[in-house]
C-alpha cells in the first residue's frame, strides 16, 4: 500500500510541477514529453540522458561551425530572376542516353541523378532543419541562451532577412530539365517544414527570439499557405494519391494551425480521411507505395506522414489515432500491416532496389507503442534500433 500511495503522490507531483512549467504548444514534438524529459534529466532520473548528450553534442558542434543557410547561396538563377526562390531537379530524372543533348530527361525511379546536388538549395533547407530543430532542443534542455542565439540566427536567415531569405513559393521545385522548370511534386522536398516552426515555438521563452520575429515567420508561413492552397503547383499536388498528397495535408494542416486558422486545418483533415480511404488497403497495406522500386522506404516515409498527420490532428480536435473508414481502414492499421515485415515475421517481397533502412520505422513503433499501449511495438524497435541505423536524437519529442 505504501508504494502505491507513493507511486500515485509521485505522479501527481510530476503533473504538478509539469503544469507549472511553461510546456512549448509544438506542433509534431510533444512539449508535455519534452518537459517531462527535461525535468527527469535535471533530477538524473531520464532514461533519455543519452539522447539528450548527443544532442548537446551534436548543438555544440553546429555552433563551432556557426553556420547559416540560404537559398542565395546557389550560382544558378532561378527563370524568375530572383535567388531567393527555391530552385531543385527531380532526382529520379537523367539525361536521355539516346539524345545528343539528353533533352528532355527521362525518368528511371528510386536511381537518383547526382546532378541534383549542383544546385545546393535542398542541401541547404535540410542542414536548416537540423540545425534549428537541434540548437532549439539544446536550449530547452539546457537554457542557455547561446543555444537560441544561434537558432535564431538560422531561422531568420532562412525565412526572414530579405537579403537571403527563401520566397515564400516553390515555383521551380523539382524541374525536368527539356520538360519543366518547376512541379508540383516540388512540394515533397519541404513535406518536414513543421520542424522549423516547432522550434521557433520552443524559442518562444528565449531573449533571442522576440515576438516579432514570431510574427513576422507566421506572415512568412501564412504566404507559403496561400501559395500551397491557390498556386496552380500547389492544387495540382494537393490532388497527388499517394505520398505526396499525404504531406501536402502535412503542410497545410501545419501552416494552418501555426497561423491560426484552425478551420482550414479541420478541413484539411477530413481530406486525410479520404487519403486513407484511397491509399491504405483493408489489410492495412499501402498499393501506391508497394508499386515504387523503393517499397519499403516509401511505406514506411508514407506511413510517418499519416502518424505526423494524426499527431497534427490533435491540436485541431481531429482524432485520427483511432479514425477508421467503414471498412477498417485506419493509422493503425498502417502500423501492423508494417509490424510482422520490421520484426522479420515475414520476407519483403517487394521491389527494394536498395538496402532496407530503418531510420523511420523506429519512430512510428515508438509512436505507435506510445498511443496504441502496445509494448511489442517498442519491442521491436529496440531491436531494429540496435541495427546499426542513426536514430535521430529529436525524438526526445516524439516519445
Amino acid at each position: 500500500m505504501r508504494n502505491a500511495f507513493a507511486a500515485v503522490c509521485a505522479t501527481l507531483w510530476f503533473a504538478f510541477v509539469v503544469s507549472a512549467q511553461a510546456v512549448p504548444k509544438t506542433l509534431v514534438l510533444d512539449g508535455f514529453l519534452l518537459e517531462k524529459h527535461r525535468i527527469e534529466n535535471t533530477s538524473g532520473k531520464s532514461a533519455r540522458s543519452g539522447d539528450i548528450a548527443q544532442l548537446i553534442n551534436a548543438a555544440d558542434k553546429i555552433l563551432r561551425a556557426g553556420r547559416t543557410y540560404s537559398v542565395t547561396k546557389k550560382s544558378q538563377v532561378p527563370p524568375s530572376g530572383s535567388k531567393n526562390d527555391y530552385m531543385s531537379l527531380g532526382p529520379y530524372w537523367w539525361p536521355d542516353p539516346s539524345k545528343p543533348n539528353g533533352l528532355p530527361y527521362i525518368r528511371r525511379d528510386g536511381e537518383r541523378n547526382p546532378e541534383i546536388k549542383n544546385i545546393p538549395d535542398d542541401t541547404e533547407y535540410n542542414d536548416m532543419l537540423e540545425d534549428s530543430e537541434a540548437l532549439a532542443l539544446a536550449y530547452f534542455f539546457t537554457r542557455d541562451e547561446k543555444y537560441a542565439k544561434h537558432a535564431t540566427t538560422v531561422l531568420r536567415t532562412w525565412f526572414l532577412d530579405p537579403k537571403t531569405r527563401m520566397n515564400p513559393n516553390l515555383n521551380f521545385g523539382q524541374g525536368i530539365p527539356g520538360i519543366s522548370t518547376g512541379r508540383g511534386i516540388g512540394m515533397i522536398e519541404t513535406r518536414n517544414m513543421f520542424r522549423a516552426i516547432d522550434a521557433a515555438i520552443i524559442l518562444q521563452s528565449s531573449q533571442s527570439w522576440p515576438a516579432s520575429d514570431h510574427v513576422a515567420l507566421k506572415n512568412w508561413f501564412r504566404e507559403f499557405l496561400k501559395w500551397s492552397i491557390e498556386s496552380p503547383l500547389g492544387k495540382d499536388e494537393a490532388d497527388e494519391q499517394n505520398n505526396h498528397g499525404t504531406y501536402y495535408d502535412v503542410q497545410v494542416v501545419a501552416y494552418s494551425l501555426f497561423t491560426d486558422q484552425i478551420d482550414v486545418a479541420k478541413k484539411q483533415l477530413e481530406l486525410t480521411k479520404e487519403r486513407i480511404a484511397s491509399q491504405v488497403g483493408t489489410d492495412g497495406s499501402q498499393p501506391h507505395e508497394l508499386a515504387r522500386t523503393l517499397s519499403w522506404g516509401y511505406v514506411n516515409m508514407n506511413g510517418y506522414g499519416f502518424v505526423t498527420l494524426a499527431r497534427l490532428g490533435e491540436s485541431a480536435g481531429v482524432d485520427l489515432w483511432h479514425y477508421r473508414t467503414k471498412d477498417g481502414r485506419g493509422v493503425r492499421e498502417v502500423l501492423e500491416w508494417i509490424v510482422p515485415f520490421a520484426a522479420g515475421e515475414k520476407e519483403w517481397t517487394y521491389k527494394q532496389i536498395k538496402p532496407r533502412s530503418y531510420d523511420l520505422t523506429v519512430p512510428l513503433l515508438e509512436i505507435g507503442a506510445l498511443k496504441y499501449k502496445n509494448s511489442e511495438y517498442s519491442t521491436i524497435a529496440a531491436k531494429l534500433r540496435n541495427s546499426g541505423d542513426k536514430i535521430a536524437f529529436r525524438t526526445l519529442g516524439l516519445y
